[in-house]
């Protein structure tokens, strides 16, 4: 490493400004910065000392990401293998499959997303954002794994560029970027990422094109009035625990909520993600829950709230989603706030919005959009407490 260090002290002239290679000084100065302590000292006193930078904070999410990454990876094998070979084959043979189905899905949002990131941090000559090392990981992840590679392109483009770029860059985004990406592929492109188509399904003998199986969250979806949704969910196999296992049809990686437990703990013990929010959502799914059990009408509103915990892509969402730093509220009351409200949308579009059976995904961005309002109005009450 020593060896290593000292060939980038000395190639780092070419590098820097009215060098041979200026123009391609953020690629240095990510993988130095990556691999080593960043070069820059403060010429003054520093305020703050601490060994945790922006890389760290980012890697740690990743790290968090992990458990969510490998089930999804096994869950898409092992769906793949049920629907064209009529059984799992094993766990080892559904994780390679599942491999070949979601490697090149995340590989093709790293390259086309990095590739969007180095253009405009040269342009810009900034340092290029590791706030992609999540994003380029969380967009896959939201996605079914019969999404297109091509849209996985165009949609980590929009998400980069239009959610993040033309706002300035990482820290200046009012949305989060992963879901801004799922948002419009979802209304551009909602067949293909509906969630309910996987592969083809063998029966006897000939492969049948277009296999579709209904979700848990469209079969509650669709129910006939005064049917009980658990009836209904456990007569099509989705019982509370199946649900919370995750081996079932859904995006790659929000079906186990046991992987976005894991996921929540690395986050809550590091001190990456806000556990406030995280129960604020708990808290906010299980008020709208509860209130549409009393006074809802629909089979879907009688749901019961701890349903809502495992089915669909709410604990994903809730852990990896709503506590982006940048995009959600940024004070500790406003923190509460946020969070409350994007768990009682979430019951608010889920129940009342027909045409669409989730509500993470709108939930989340339209709470992004009212952070900074609440934020503002939470820092005011301060202020005309403490002047009065």
């Amino acid at each position: 490493m020593k060896k290593i260090l000292e060939l980038h002290d000395k190639i780092r002239p070419l590098f820097n400004k009215g060098g041979k290679y200026e123009k391609l000084w953020p690629l240095f100065d990510a993988q130095d910065t990556f691999t080593f302590t960043p070069h820059e000292v403060t010429e003054e006193g520093a305020h703050v000392r601490d060994a945790i930078d922006l890389k760290r904070v980012m890697i740690t999410v990743v790290f968090a990401l992990i458990p969510c990454t490998l089930f999804g990876m096994w869950n898409a094998g092992h769906q793949h293998n049920i629907a064209n070979m009529g059984a799992t084959q094993g766990m080892a043979a559904d994780i390679l499959r599942g491999a070949l189905i979601v490697l090149p899905i995340i590989f093709t949002s790293y390259a086309v997303g990095g590739l969007w990131e180095v253009l405009f941090a040269c342009t810009r000559r900034h340092e290029i954002n590791e706030g992609f090392l999540v994003t380029g990981l969380l967009f896959p992840l939201v996605l079914p794994p019969t999404v297109p590679l091509w849209q996985v392109a165009v949609g980590v483009s929009f998400g980069v560029v239009i959610g993040k770029e033309v706002f300035g860059g990482t820290g200046m985004n009012v949305l989060n970027p992963a879901l801004t990406a799922r948002a419009f592929l979802y209304f551009a492109y909602p067949a293909e990422l509906s969630g309910e188509v996987w592969t083809s399904l063998v029966a006897g003998g000939e492969a049948v094109s277009g296999f579709s199986g209904a979700t848990a969250l469209a079969v509650v979806a669709n129910l006939p009035q005064d049917v009980s949704p658990v009836a209904a969910l456990c007569e099509a196999g989705f019982d509370w625990m199946t649900l919370a296992n995750g081996a079932i049809a859904g995006s790659i990686g929000e079906t186990s909520l046991w992987a976005c437990l894991f996921g929540a703990v690395v986050l809550i013990a590091t001190g990456i993600g806000s556990w406030q929010i995280m129960l604020a959502t708990l808290l906010g799914l299980f008020a709208g829950a509860t209130l549409f059990n009393m006074f809802g009408d629909s089979s879907y509103s009688q749901l019961p709230s701890y349903y809502h915990l495992a089915i669909g892509g709410y604990a994903f969402a809730a852990v990896f989603m709503a506590t982006d730093p940048v995009s959600a509220a940024a004070t500790k009351t406003g923190k509460w706030i946020y969070g409350f409200l994007v768990g009682f949308i979430i019951i608010i579009v889920r129940i009342a919005n027909p045409a669409y059976a989730e509500g993470a995904m709108l939930a989340i961005l339209f709470m992004n959009v009212c952070a900074p309002l609440i934020d503002n109005y939470v820092v005011e009450a301060h202020i005309r407490r403490r002047t009065a």
